[in-house]
């Protein structure tokens, strides 16, 4: 089968599933993972034969997307501010949200280096790393460690730092039962389980039915537990003028600043992401 054969057949294949533009993403990222293959090989080497080998992988990667599988999953990687990362259904797959996070972050970072030069972080429920190995990697000098409630994600998180040729302390922890943290942060991140199961029918199925949970939802009644539990050992762990980050649950913006301004928490400041959702908060003691 030629390059040009196998582009009809997956449009073919998967245009009552997904848009065009989206099938199409699908491809590229076959071609360029399998063959090492940019877009414009798509047309220069149209007439190429693929492997069959390589084929057989592209036939089961269209099963598994006609059965709502992220693409990610299927590939075993995907990109993360700019950075390559190993995934699979022990982590969730990073978002793009969580980059601006991060942006928001290095900036911080850059703003307090004028006043201290050895700045700790700490990534709380880190998954597969993103967070903490994309603030390592673009700030060398900073000491970053992250904690994971799953052996097998931190076992993840510790190949895709790893991979990006960073060094970072990885601690397995179930936060919600910890009484403390290893030692003083300037810095506590943290995108924890947020989705509450009433929003589960707002959730795409393909996330629903490979994504781990465990990483995803919290109980309707009780939908701040993870915040709340950090925001108490950060007030315990964060060192003077500490910052405390986290990604939220874009319905309950207002219920996480009221929390952390009971907890005596200052200057909290409310973020939207990209698409005008608020999703990131930053605030001090």
């Amino acid at each position: 089968m030629t390059l040009t054969q196998f582009k009809n057949l997956i449009n073919n294949k998967l245009n009552l599933n997904y848009p065009k533009t989206e099938i199409d993403t699908f491809f590229f990222l076959l071609i360029e993972e399998k063959l090492d293959f940019q877009r414009i090989d798509s047309v220069l080497k149209a007439d190429f034969i693929i492997p069959s080998e390589v084929l057989s992988f592209f036939n089961a990667a269209i099963e598994k997307l006609k059965n709502e599988e992220p693409i990610q999953y299927i590939l075993g990687n995907t990109e993360f501010y700019g950075l390559p990362f190993l995934v699979n259904k022990n982590t969730l797959i990073p978002r793009p949200e969580t980059e601006e996070l991060v942006e928001w972050i290095i900036t911080e970072i850059k703003e307090k280096r004028d006043k201290k030069q050895d700045i700790s972080i700490l990534d709380i429920g880190t998954g597969t790393g993103c967070i903490p190995i994309s603030l390592k990697k673009i700030l060398p000098n900073v000491t970053v460690s992250a904690i994971d409630v799953s052996k097998e994600a931190l076992k993840t998180a510790e190949e895709n730092a790893t991979l990006n040729s960073v060094g970072i302390s990885f601690i397995e922890t179930n936060i919600l039962s910890a009484n403390d943290l290893p030692e003083s942060y300037d810095i506590i991140v943290s995108n924890p389980p947020y989705v509450r199961e009433l929003e589960k029918v707002e959730i795409k199925n393909n996330v629903l039915e490979n994504e781990p949970h465990l990483a995803l939802f919290v109980e309707d009644d009780n939908p701040l537990i993870f915040y709340d539990k950090i925001a108490d050992l950060a007030k315990l762990h964060l060192s003077e003028n500490g910052l405390l980050f986290f990604e939220i649950n874009q319905y309950l913006g207002n219920e996480t600043i009221e929390m952390l301004a009971k907890k005596g928490f200052k200057n909290i400041e409310l973020k939207k992401d990209f698409s005008g959702n608020d999703r990131m908060i930053k605030a001090n003691l």
